[in-house]
């Protein structure tokens, strides 16, 4: 099942009653730029790395410790024996 042009005239019509002409222009216009801006991006975005290549930052350090589950952790390793 889907959305047929019944139901979907019924949901234009009540969003026309509940934002007003003037301001489904608004928001038609609104959406229209955010989905031109986003097509550039994508654009921009393929052109600058289009080789696919994936980047990882290595770090020699470890991670951060807690106080609070290194002793959960110790407690856990008694409990079981190990």
């Amino acid at each position: 099942m889907g959305i047929g042009m019944r139901e979907l005239i019924i949901i234009l019509l009540v969003v026309l009653l509940v934002f007003g002409a003037k301001k489904l222009r608004t928001i038609g216009s609104d959406l229209g730029a955010a989905v031109r801006g986003f097509k550039k991006s994508m654009g921009e975005g393929e052109a600058e790395g289009g080789t696919g290549d994936v980047k990882q930052i290595k770090s020699d350090d470890k991670d951060a410790e807690f106080p609070e589950v290194a002793k959960r952790d110790a407690d856990s390793k008694i409990d079981r024996g190990a």
